[in-house]
């Protein structure tokens, strides 16, 4: 599916190729929209796109990578394809992204940051279910600039 609305996308979109400038727009879009800049840590990106007028965003990686939040001891798993439609302080219609709780992955469909005095970024499912951590733990380590 997610192949086919990248496709559909892509037209009229900001398409980059490499590691390197992948990264850094990811990073640059990540600030945009008011998100903290190591929210997607991936490795051997090779396109990202960005659709302004719809506000689809797409990140393509060789492999699945699987990253600790150390600071909420949260594993989250990134598949090789990462969608979602963003807007300020919102990125909605995610796919290809999970979280482990205790035993199970569970898919993540939203990240969003209601109000950014609070310090808090919340993840929530396609159940409705959520969950609330700081900003602060998903900020980007010196190591991964």
């Amino acid at each position: 599916m997610s192949s086919q609305q990248i496709m559909d996308q892509s037209e009229n979109a900001e398409v980059y190729h490499g590691d390197a400038i992948c990264k850094q727009k990811s990073k640059e879009l990540l600030e945009k929209i008011g998100m903290p800049r190591g929210l997607l840590p991936l490795d051997d990106v090779v396109e990202v796109g960005h659709n302004e007028s719809t506000g689809f965003v797409w990140l393509r990686q060789k492999k699945r990578k699987e990253h600790i939040f150390r600071r909420i001891g949260r594993k989250v798993s990134y598949d090789t394809e990462v969608t979602a439609f963003v807007e300020d302080r919102r990125m909605r219609r995610l796919t290809g992204v999970k979280s482990k709780e205790l035993l199970i992955w569970v898919s993540i469909s939203e990240i969003y940051i209601d109000d950014p005095a609070s310090g808090k970024i919340t993840f929530g499912t396609s159940t409705g279910l959520s969950r609330t951590f700081p900003v602060s733990a998903f900020e980007e380590d010196a190591n991964e600039k």
